[in-house]
């Protein structure tokens, strides 16, 4: 009993995203009669695994120190693609070229950042522009609609009671967090991205390295894209838009820094889920919508704010 309150208090102190999940659950449980259903906490979930899984793949990018804007216009390009082709090819095909796209799209963006040294900003700001063009190119501004009732009937589906969609998401979760916390792949990105230099010393090879996570980023993202297609039944030119900023937000409200060599799986889930609260809970109260961007980046804003405070006062610690 004691070890487990121990690690309860160590993950409020690592994790205090965890903490704020805990208050809005108890703020919106007394505040609206239906919050607490297990169905809303299975919408919760299923509602947040989009963002969710572009999360998993953009917290490796962000630890090592890099960003990726373009992974919305990426899952918009591989949902098209996984919709458009499945009346061609059929379905396993259609999504796996749905996936590659994401995978090469992110080792593009990987290349460009290692060969030419220009900031990962710049390079995915550029991606996310020139591929959401790509996009339109391809469906001719057009939406596709699926064929197959049964890919639309996937993203409907549950297993043992629960949404696959929220049951695909979880399981990815716990695979990552293993990754980047056991794995010498996952320490060398916590390396690379705490000091890139000592890494080369080290003998890391950070530009394929780097690489590789822009392919893991892309290949999340694409993921993302076929999920979201199952539940419309549909892809959308415009599908994806904003979505880098909520997953950027879910990261950075999990403790990943913005400059790199620190974040966990745990804090990412920890943000994506407080988001996905935030927005259910203020839906249910029938407060406007624009009300949650409103107070998301308010939290943001404070989040870096009290990070910076505390990075300083440890920093005038270890100097005095």
């Amino acid at each position: 009993m004691a070890t487990l309150a121990h690690k309860a208090k160590s993950l409020v102190i690592e994790q205090p995203i965890w903490l704020f999940v805990a208050a809005c659950i108890v703020v919106f449980s007394l505040s609206t009669e239906h919050f607490l259903d297990i169905g809303n906490f299975k919408n919760i979930l299923v509602q947040t695994s989009t963002i969710g899984l572009i999360a998993l793949g953009l917290t490796f990018i962000m630890i090592n120190g890099n960003i990726d804007l373009s992974v919305g216009a990426v899952l918009a390009l591989a949902a098209c693609l996984a919709v458009d082709l499945q009346s061609s090819i059929g379905i396993p095909l259609a999504v796996t070229v749905g996936l590659l796209s994401g995978v090469v799209l992110g080792a593009l963006n990987g290349l460009v950042v290692w060969k030419t040294g220009v900031d990962a900003f710049i390079v995915t700001l550029g991606a996310m522009i020139g591929v959401r063009g790509l996009v339109f190119v391809y469906t001719e501004e057009q939406s596709f609609y699926a064929t197959d009732f049964a890919y639309a009937d996937f993203g409907t589906s549950s297993i043992a009671g629960i949404p696959t969609l929220a049951l695909l998401f979880v399981v990815l979760a716990a695979l990552m967090h293993w990754i980047l916390s056991r794995s010498v792949h996952g320490r060398n990105t916590y390396a690379v991205g705490g000091n890139r230099q000592a890494a080369i010393d080290a003998g890391i090879r950070v530009g394929p390295h780097m690489v590789i996570n822009f392919m893991i980023g892309g290949f999340f993202a694409a993921l993302a894209g076929v999920t979201l297609s199952t539940q419309m039944g549909a892809a959308t030119p415009n599908l994806g838009r904003d979505f880098e900023l909520w997953a950027i937000t879910a990261i950075v409200l999990g403790g990943t820094k913005l400059t790199g060599g620190a974040g966990s799986i745990v804090g990412t889930l920890g943000g994506v889920i407080a988001i996905g609260i935030l927005r259910n809970g203020m839906n249910l109260l029938q407060v406007p919508s624009f009300y949650v961007l409103v107070i998301m980046g308010t939290i943001l804003i404070a989040v870096l704010f009290i990070d910076r405070q505390v990075n300083r006062n440890a920093e005038q610690e270890l100097n005095v």
